[in-house]
């Protein structure tokens, strides 16, 4: 059995290098100029809509697309609402326009109430993805203070006696102490307050919540369950289960990408070797899953009934895709894999996710799924596919440099 599974993934590599080789680079196709224009026509719609709309004082960030069509906008409390500014980041970084640079402070410095935000575990996604980019183009005084205040502000959902950071407030009749796979991003604002300030809270905070969810969240295949309720008066694990996927006992597909991209990072802040070796697992059931498309672009869970006729997420193989272009730089055992398996995914994107230009209100990609079970952001832009897909456009760019 071994001896097939070697010889199914060396095809399988074979397979994925001639794909690199008669492809050209995702970086050399004009992508950046598309996403220029497109965000040109998305700055339009969201003007329009709160021209059209003026009781949507407060909504301003641009989320995905209602069951209409129309442009939904969210209000800076929103968990995606960092991700329009980030992506104004990433496109300021590849361009140099300055132009983007002031749409990119503009939209970022909306979200500066939210570093003060104890009510919501995504604090990390909001202002990491906002003023951390800023941060890190600009070395601004200022957003380095709104940062770690944002740290300061997600430390404050930690529990030690549980180990990790709180994730949502609400089902409190089911739940004591729920953790969801998700969380594992919003340790990176935790790891840059640590390099900013050598306050090793930070680092113990955000180690003692992976190691638990390393402990706790993943099955023997390498999978993991969406949520963790963990008892709040032992810490115990009391129930293993889903909110957003298919079954408690299914794969949601994108938590299978927070898990992947989550480790990643933690092997880079640690060099733990035990985080990569759980990257490697992740990985492996992700890219040898029977259920896994050939183009890399996965169903929205690798357990969902009726495979291939359900719907498929955009925004897991973007968030899949930026994590393995970092992976490569860190596992050098397998460099050449994960940079192959990220190339094909951005390929297939750019070929058959791609919004056309002037359509879909200015998102860059299209057919993600939000929540299924709740029937909401089924094969819809979002903005977080828009985001990584950005991000995995600059670290393409910049693995290729090196």
């Amino acid at each position: 059995m071994n001896r097939f599974r070697k010889i199914a993934a060396l095809t399988f590599l074979f397979y994925l290098i001639i794909i690199s080789c008669f492809s050209k680079p995702l970086t050399n196709s004009g992508i950046l100029s598309f996403v220029d224009k497109q965000y040109r026509f998305a700055l339009k719609e969201i003007e329009k809509k709160q021209t059209e709309h003026k009781c949507l004082t407060n909504k301003i960030f641009p989320r995905s697309l209602m069951p209409n069509g129309e442009l939904m906008l969210v209000a800076p409390e929103d968990w995606t609402s960092g991700f329009f500014p980030g992506s104004l980041w990433y496109l300021y970084e590849n361009t140099n326009d300055l132009f983007w640079k002031r749409q990119a402070i503009k939209y970022t410095e909306i979200l500066e109430s939210q570093q003060f935000n104890t009510g919501n575990h995504d604090v990390g996604f909001m202002m990491y993805c906002s003023y951390g980019n800023g941060y890190r183009l600009t070395k601004s005084a200022h957003y380095k203070e709104v940062l770690i205040q944002s740290a300061t502000s997600l430390c404050k959902r930690f529990n030690p006696k549980v180990g990790c950071i709180r994730s949502w407030d609400f089902n409190k009749e089911k739940w004591q102490y729920p953790v969801i796979i998700d969380n594992m991003m919003n340790l990176e604002l935790l790891f840059w307050a640590f390099h900013e300030t050598k306050d090793s809270s930070f680092y113990k905070i955000a180690v003692s919540h992976a190691d638990k969810t390393l402990r706790n969240h993943f099955r023997d295949n390498g999978s993991c369950y969406h949520v963790i309720d963990y008892d709040s008066i032992t810490g115990n694990a009391r129930l293993k289960m889903t909110y957003q996927g298919y079954s408690d006992e299914s794969s949601w597909a994108r938590g299978q990408a927070w898990a992947l991209y989550g480790f990643t990072f933690m092997y880079r802040e640690t060099g733990d070797k035990k985080y990569l070796d759980q990257t490697e697992k992740i990985a492996n059931f992700i890219f040898n899953n029977k259920n896994m498309p050939t183009d890399l672009v996965p169903f929205w869970d690798f357990d969902a009934p009726k495979i291939p006729n359900v719907p498929k997420d955009a925004s897991a193989a973007s968030v899949m895709a930026s994590a393995l272009l970092e992976l490569a730089t860190l596992d050098q055992s397998n460099t050449l894999k994960y940079n192959l398996l990220a190339n094909k995914i951005l390929l297939s994107l750019e070929k058959d996710y791609k919004s056309k230009l002037g359509e879909n209100r200015g998102f860059l990609l299209k057919q993600s799924t939000g929540f299924l079970p709740w029937g909401a952001e089924i094969n819809v832009p979002l903005n977080y596919a828009d985001y990584y897909f950005m991000e995995a456009l600059t670290r393409q760019k910049n693995n290729t440099k090196k």
